[in-house]
């Protein structure tokens, strides 16, 4: 037989592009339009509904930046269309290739019903099935006109992404606006072609499944009039029976497939606009459930949910009704789809807390797995906080994004820094915006790297990022490939069933240790400075309100604040989400998360000022309040009482016009430039800064990724650097034994204090930097006279280390890497911590010198300016804290990290208060100390050991303690564990190598 394949499969494209695809909606009328546009921001839908409308006709150009129009849409079906399938084609505009990052839509009927969601995937609306001739049709849709932030050049710098500068020239044109019979024949006759026509390109060419599959398209197109493809539709189908008939092979690999639409809480447009996108999504999903009954949907993040419940409560309860017959799956169990490289050990610990308790309160729901598909890698302390709050399982896709090295597996245990191993699961479809096109899913089959140990994988299916979820097209094309020969099998279902076939069938997977590093995205540890910072400061803030809150209310009935902690902790939360806290959303998301978090610092500091007074009373005792979880001059940890005073700093002028500064355990100098060009160690006769080498080192790059620039730093990026050595101005600070650098570049401005705190073994450097740069790299450098093959991170609840070296891809990859509070680097005998108040990014490389030393350097990432998708990112006044601690254990680190972060409170008062709580161990860190959740008046305790050891320790109650639970994070028992006993308010406890306890004492 002659080789006819491409001549075949070209007339397939072609037949279904202009004859058969087009044939799906034979006949049309137009329905009349008219429109309101809502002159601010989105207004209530009775609002809309009741507006008055004026008419317009489709090609009307439509829609300013961030508007919303509401499109009254009226007709009659004709006579001749009674018995058939009719509905409403409504195309906003829509430029198919871009589901969810243009236009969109929600559809009412007169009366505020909800009925579905309009997107470039999904524009039809049903009007019946048979209809009913001369039935009128009256259809309200609610059009955001979203503009393109990200089009067919992306990462162009635009204005569009704030309010504030888009302009108000209209984005869309009017397309269609028609009723149409839907021929539903033709309609599964394209699915069959597709189907066939996917899998058969995916076959090998000498596969005679693929000949099979070829003959029996060739037969099914013979069969179809091109004049009359509604006629012919059904002869053409039934030529395709046996193909479509012939069942997978036993050996097939197995993809549960969950209905899915990852929505970014904020991304390419504003928080306001997610609340939205949320009730398009959710429309659609609940009324494709209604029509589908073998499909089930999942939808992670509990703050989206409590959106559509705040926003739509129309839209929730056709939400509710699914989740009950348990089609509507509540998935992850966190309050959104976080970062989870830079929150803080608590926030990262309360993002389940919140999101569990969501889910449990409202439907019962118990998640098993935690649900990441798209957050920019995991830190290495992320599976025992997943395993304290009850979860078993992880999924993410995002590490198939890796640049360097390819994942070894899909299916896996993960561990991490205290020993929790958690099953994990990477789809090999390498998408989590799956469509069921066939490339998608014999991509699936092939990636994945764990055959004859596995054969299931889960594919999230339907239009994300954006939302929109699963079409009816994926449901059909799902159905056909059930069980289909050369295919892999697909199923509809939930996250936890895949789960718990996945783990029967491999309950012995391999392990991977330690975090899990995405090599790309590392620049958004550093993009927009100012959304850190805001996270950060409230953080800890956070911990004080909770800490003098509790404390205050067992000491002298001090109102609890619930609510306001409550809601306080969400919003955080919500900003945590893996495109804000990250700095890769548009410019309104960045300039409305800068005032949240200036009115959540107001809001915390009236609890904190609130809670101290109380704790104070009225006296004239100078007070210092302790929050930070070590003893700090004198004072207990999470105590207050007057501090102690110890040392004093002096400041000498060198002959070469620098400065030293000696405070009895540290003597630094400080040259004519202002850079540090010693820091000695005096109790150790050991110096810091590398021979011939100076610290407080600013170096500028020029940074222009290949793409993602808000996301990304390209290693390249090293190449060239400008070390900013000239200084304006370096003169003696305000206080007399302060040192003051003023340094200007480009069109920018540094300004830095340096100094050492009396009787405190640390140099500060208070940095403030008014930025005007564009495409640059700030970086600030200490490079230290220490040998070390690796250095110690501070993450969540504990520390990771990572390599100083670059002998494998592996390591070279990770040239950026994130840290909270500190890092810290050690000889057998002596180390170095730099801690930080606001900054995550940082490099450490080695160099060897030669005199035969190493030099090891540690550069903090200050800021960057990238212009897309803001193209102001960063410009304006930062302000930064950083400290150099020579002499640093490890312990010394995790101290100082806190101490930099929690600055000391001042009052007056009556005299000293105790701690609620102490421990006897300066490795065990409490990280809370709060009222319980439940509003019982106990007290709940979280700590762990912070230093990798094994410890043990006494943690007294300063109150009388009836009894003493263990509990997961959402304060509930540990049903496996004893509670530890108590002896006149102490408690013994013992810890592993970084273990996380939760105690719930009852107050007796």
């Amino acid at each position: 037989m002659h080789d006819d394949r491409t001549l075949v499969e070209a007339r397939l494209r072609r037949v279904l592009d202009e004859r058969i695809r087009p044939a799906v909606y034979p006949e049309s009328v137009p329905l009349e339009v008219a429109v309101w546009h809502a002159p601010g921001e989105p207004v209530p839908v009775a609002e809309g509904l009741a507006a008055d409308v004026e008419p317009v006709t489709v090609g009307s150009r439509w829609g300013a930046p961030w508007g919303t129009s509401w499109f009254r849409v009226t007709g009659t079906v004709p006579e001749a269309w009674a018995g058939r399938t009719v509905e409403a084609v409504l195309d906003l505009g829509f430029d198919e290739n871009m589901p969810g990052f243009q236009c969109e839509g929600l559809v009412y009927r007169p009366d505020g019903t909800p009925v579905k969601g309009l997107n470039p995937r999904n524009q039809w609306v049903r009007i019946g099935a048979p209809v009913q001739g001369g039935e009128e049709v009256r259809l309200h849709v609610e059009a955001a006109s979203n503009p393109v932030v990200m089009d067919y050049r992306p990462f162009t710098p635009t204005p569009l992404g704030d309010l504030e500068t888009a302009g108000s020239d209209p984005q869309y044109t009017l397309t269609r606006m028609d009723l149409a019979v839907l021929d539903e024949t033709v309609w599964h006759l394209v699915t069959d072609l597709e189907v066939l026509g996917e899998l058969m390109a995916e076959l090998p060419v000498d596969a005679p499944r693929r000949w099979e599959i070829l003959r029996a398209v060739e037969r099914a197109l013979d069969a179809v009039d091109l004049q009359d493809v509604g006629g012919t539709a059904e002869q053409a189908r039934s030529r395709l029976t046996d193909v479509l008939a012939a069942p997978a092979v036993p050996s097939a690999h197995r993809i549960s497939a969950v209905g899915h639409a990852h929505i970014d809480s904020a991304w390419l447009w504003p928080l306001r606009e997610t609340v939205r996108k949320v009730a398009r999504t959710a429309a659609n999903m609940t009324a494709l459930l209604d029509d589908e009954p073998d499909f089930v949907f999942a939808m992670s993040q509990a703050q989206q949910w409590a959106w559509v419940k705040e926003h739509r409560p129309e839209v929730w309860a056709r939400v509710k009704k699914a989740v009950a017959e348990g089609r509507f799956v509540p998935a992850g169990g966190m309050w959104v789809e976080s970062d989870t490289n830079m929150p803080g050990s608590e926030a990262m610990a309360r993002q389940f807390v919140h999101g569990k308790r969501f889910f449990l309160d409202e439907f019962g729901v118990e998640n098993d797995e935690a649900w990441l598909p798209d957050t920019f890698g995991f830190a290495a302390g992320l599976p025992q906080i997943i395993k304290a709050a009850g979860s078993r399982y992880l999924l993410t896709q995002k590490i198939s994004w890796s640049r360097t090295n390819r994942f070894p597996h899909h299916t896996f245990r993960w561990e991490g820094i205290d020993g929790t191993r958690i099953f994990t699961h990477f789809p090999p479809v390498d998408t989590y915006n799956c469509s069921m096109r066939g490339a998608e899913i014999a991509h699936a089959v092939r990636n994945f790297k764990d055959k004859g140990a596995a054969r299931h994988s889960l594919a999230p299916t339907g239009w994300g990022d954006g939302g929109g979820g699963t079409t009816r097209e994926m449901v059909a094309k799902a159905a056909r490939l059930r069980d289909l020969e050369g295919s892999a099998t697909v199923t509809w279902e939930t996250p936890s069933a895949f789960f718990a076939k996945a783990e029967a069938e491999n309950p012995e997977p391999p392990v991977w240790v330690g975090e899990l590093y995405l090599e790309l995205h590392r620049a958004t540890l550093t993009s927009q400075a100012g959304t850190k910072q805001g996270n950060r400061r409230s953080e800890h803030l956070l911990r004080e309100a909770e800490l003098w809150a509790a404390t205050a209310a067992v000491r002298t009935g001090f109102p609890y604040p619930y609510a306001d902690l409550d809601r306080i902790w969400k919003t955080v939360l919500l900003h945590q989400f893996h495109d804000i806290l990250p700095g890769s959303s548009i410019a309104w998301v960045h300039r409305e998360a800068r005032a949240t978090y200036a009115r959540v610092a107001d809001e915390l500091g009236g609890i904190i000022d609130a809670a101290q007074r109380a704790l104070a009373g009225e006296g004239s005792v100078p007070l210092l309040f302790n929050a930070a979880p070590h003893t700090r001059s004198g004072v207990p940890a999470g105590g207050a009482r007057p501090a102690e005073m110890s040392g004093r700093t002096t400041r000498a002028e060198r002959p070469d016009g620098g400065h030293v500064l000696d405070n009895g355990l540290l003597r630094v100098g400080v040259d004519a430039r202002g850079l540090v060009d010693s820091a000695l160690d005096l109790a150790a006769g050991r110096e810091t800064i590398a021979p011939g080498r100076t610290g407080n080192l600013l170096q500028l790059h020029q940074d222009l990724p290949n793409m993602w620039d808000a996301w990304d730093v390209d290693e390249f990026y090293r190449n060239t650097v400008t070390d900013l050595t000239d200084a304006d101005e370096v003169t003696p600070g305000d206080d007399g034994v302060t040192v003051r650098v003023v340094r200007t570049f480009g069109a920018s401005r540094v300004t830095q204090v340096l100094s050492l705190p009396p009787g405190e073994k640390r140099l500060v450097v208070d940095t403030e930097v008014d930025w005007h740069e564009t495409e640059k790299f700030l970086k600030l450098a200490f490079p230290l006279d220490l040998h070390t093959d690796r250095y110690a991170s501070e993450t969540q609840f504990g520390h990771f280390f990572r390599p100083t070296h670059t002998n494998t891809s592996w390591e070279a990859a990770k040239f950026e890497a994130c840290n909270h509070r500190f890092v810290h680097l050690q000889e057998p005998d002596w180390g170095v911590a730099v801690v930080n108040d606001a900054t995550y990014g940082h490099d450490v490389t080695r160099a060897v010198r030669g005199d035969g030393g190493t030099t090891t350097t540690v550069r903090v990432s200050l800021l960057r300016a990238p212009r897309f998708p803001d193209p102001e990112t960063d410009q304006g006044v930062h302000r930064f804290r950083h400290a150099l601690v020579p002499g640093a254990s490890i312990g010394d680190a995790v101290r100082e990290g806190w101490r930099v972060n929690l600055p000391e409170r001042r009052l007056h008062g009556a005299g000293e208060v105790a701690p609620l709580v102490t421990v006897d161990r300066d490795s065990v860190v409490v990280t809370a100390v709060k009222l319980a959740d439940d509003g019982s008046g106990d007290v709940v305790v979280r700590f762990h050991e912070a230093h990798g050891a094994r410890a043990h320790a006494t943690l007294t109650a300063g109150f009388p303690v009836a009894g003493v639970e263990v509990t997961d994070l959402l304060e509930r028992p540990l049903a496996d564990t004893a509670p530890p006993a108590v002896d006149d308010g102490r408690i013994t406890v013992r810890l592993r190598p970084f273990e996380l306890t939760t105690l719930r004492l009852k107050r007796a």
